[in-house]
């Protein structure tokens, strides 16, 4: 087992960012393990370094009735310690291969991150590969995991953003997963038994849900030969995934009330589902509408002309499981209602007189222009092949996106316009102590 030296490190810290140039123009070849397998690859030699991306659809929504948090904490857990190694032991041995292990989870997903250099990838793999099949889940690694996500749960019933957040889900998903903290609660996360985790475990982790992709210093024959055995011994299927979820929240406005000088709110409605035909023309128009640029309308209105808020966004949210159209802004409890009115102003006006021309044009340059600067690294790019697998997009989907962005007609775009927004089922969820602000719920 090799000790990291200084070339190593720098290898290691590099490649992340400096493995593959700034652009889209990337080869993307799709490979079929022996063991039937499929990943996206894209091979760069030049650094020794790949990264390898896994993901497991499902995430926190495949949370037992009652364990809600269990899936969060067993991602936390996943890095402390596996087969005969306890955690400290497990963080040595990953630290004398330099290599990185990351977890993530969401409402959809669980994501692992495994960056390794080419002379340690055997060793590398086989310690994933016994994280995944072998993980430990000792009590007090369990107890010491619990007692952070608890602290952080603490933390949030106290965070103005945390809990409009929670707010906002439960009244637009119900009794949805969606509608409830990924997270768990306070009492669920404090109930959960190290049983609870690996049934967790065994929930997600199977190939009827899998999706990799790799970029960097290996070969579709080297890859092919490391998914097998990596992912080989993966059961089948896992536990169902639950239904969609309805998007039920009601237009108008609802205050939480929370003693702080700033309001936070979030404000939407249903969406659109990312392989709607629209799906382009709705993804400009919001970049237009909010999309978190100084030339965006809420931000020249909300902030430039009349200095209500240091920012305002409005984002396009088609999740798996529901479509929801959304937005965000913090201001002054004296000035909320005045944002509020002119955000619903805006929504209003763009619905019903659309964009202009010289708009339509100054958004497709910015969007274009922006999206060969997201391929800036072999972990960027292996994160955003395995997110192109997940919403069934095509392999050369990278070529062909600027196109369709520029294919949006100004007829088009304002015709989806009046279709996706929703002025009147636009709501929002305010907490804070926001002056004249009146909530109809």
């Amino acid at each position: 087992m090799m000790r990291l030296t200084a070339l190593a490190a720098t290898l290691f810290v590099c490649a992340v960012t400096l493995a593959l140039p700034a652009r889209a123009e990337i080869k993307i070849d799709e490979i079929t393990s022996p063991g039937g397998i499929t990943a996206w690859l894209v091979e760069d030699h030049s650094i020794p370094f790949t990264a390898l991306e896994l993901r497991f659809r499902g995430g926190t929504s495949l949370d037992a009735p009652g364990k809600r948090g269990a899936t969060y904490l067993m991602a936390g857990l996943l890095e402390e310690g596996s087969g005969e190694m306890r955690a400290q032991e497990y963080a040595r041995a990953l630290e004398n291969l330099a290599a990185s292990f990351g977890y993530d989870t969401d409402r959809d997903s669980l994501s692992i991150s495994a960056r390794f250099l080419s002379e340690n990838r055997e060793e590398a793999v086989a310690l994933l590969r016994q994280t995944l099949f072998e993980p430990r889940f000792d009590q007090d690694a369990l107890d010491r995991v619990r007692a952070q996500v608890l602290a952080g749960l603490r933390s949030d019933l106290k965070d103005p953003n945390k809990i409009a957040s929670q707010a906002f889900a439960q009244m637009a998903y119900g009794d949805h997963p969606y509608g409830s903290v990924g997270k768990g609660t306070i009492e669920s996360v404090s109930e959960l038994s190290r049983q609870d985790i690996f049934d967790a475990q065994e929930a997600i982790f199977a190939r009827d849900r899998l999706y990799v992709s790799a970029v960097g210093d290996i070969t579709a024959a080297e890859l092919g030969v490391l998914l097998d055995s990596l992912l080989g011994d993966l059961t089948e299927t896992g536990a169902p995934l639950p239904g969609p979820a309805k998007v039920t929240i009601p237009g108008g406005v609802s205050i939480v009330d929370y003693d702080t000088p700033q309001s936070v709110a979030l404000f939407g409605h249903q969406g659109i589902e990312r392989d709607d035909p629209r799906f382009f023309a709705a993804y400009i128009m919001n970049q237009i509408l909010g999309g978190g640029s100084f030339d965006s309308r809420l931000m020249k209105e909300v902030r430039e002309k009349r200095g209500l808020t240091y920012g305002v966004y409005s984002f396009l949210l088609p999740q798996d499981l529901a479509a929801i159209y959304m937005g965000q802004l913090g201001s002054a409890n004296a000035k909320m209602a005045e944002a509020v009115e002119v955000i619903q102003g805006e929504w209003q006006r763009l619905a019903s007189e659309g964009v202009t021309e010289k708009e339509l044009q100054d958004a497709k340059t910015y969007l274009t222009g922006a999206y060969p600067l997201r391929f800036d690294g072999n972990g960027r790019i292996a994160s955003i092949l395995v997110g192109m697998q997940m919403d069934d997009l095509p392999i050369d989907y990278v070529k062909t996106r600027n196109d369709k962005i520029n294919a949006v007609t100004l007829e088009e775009i304002n015709r989806v316009a009046g279709e996706v927004l929703m002025p009147q089922a636009l709501h929002f969820t305010v907490v804070g102590r926001p002056e004249g602000l009146v909530a109809t719920d």
